[in-house]
């Protein structure tokens, strides 16, 4: 990898994000699950780029993104950082990886990892890795929709 890095400069102000909230949550129920009855639970669903921890969880907290891409463009990591995540406040299930959903699907990691501070948790920092052009192109597009959805911006740095 080289040293070149771009810097996601994800960050809402308190209305903007209070909106993305407001209208992103919804609750829902699936009828046509098998046990219907038994599986009567509120959702998070939104219409939009979203990352999820939990699935069927909108994680609403915005992540400081870090980007890396080797010098030919073939490869590049992106690394998430969480502060005080939704996903540690609520009681909707464990941990299983990072999704990354949008119109075109959805991008998982399963490097993910919690930091504790005096045993209460801190921050939630994921890794997603691309491989080839074509998934660093796909980790943009949906780069590009979630700071859309969510009212923010992209600082690249030298």
């Amino acid at each position: 990898m080289s040293t070149l890095s771009s810097r996601v400069g994800l960050r809402a102000s308190t209305t903007t994000l209070a909106s993305f909230r407001k209208h992103a949550k919804q609750s829902v129920v699936n009828p046509h699950s098998s046990n219907f009855n038994s599986r009567r639970k509120s959702l998070l669903v939104s219409n939009g780029a979203t990352i999820s921890f939990v699935r069927d969880s909108v994680e609403t907290s915005v992540p400081d993104v870090k980007l890396t891409k080797s010098r030919d463009g073939t490869s590049g990591t992106a690394f998430f950082t969480f502060e005080n995540p939704d996903v540690f406040e609520s009681a909707t299930g464990d941990i299983t990886g990072m999704y990354l959903s949008d119109e075109e699907g959805e991008m998982t990691t399963v490097d993910v990892n919690a930091k504790f501070v005096n045993g209460k948790p801190k921050c939630i920092e994921a890794r997603y890795i691309m491989r080839s052009s074509q998934e660093w192109e796909r980790f943009m597009r949906f780069m590009t929709r979630y700071a859309e959805d969510n009212g923010l911006g992209f600082n690249k740095t030298s």
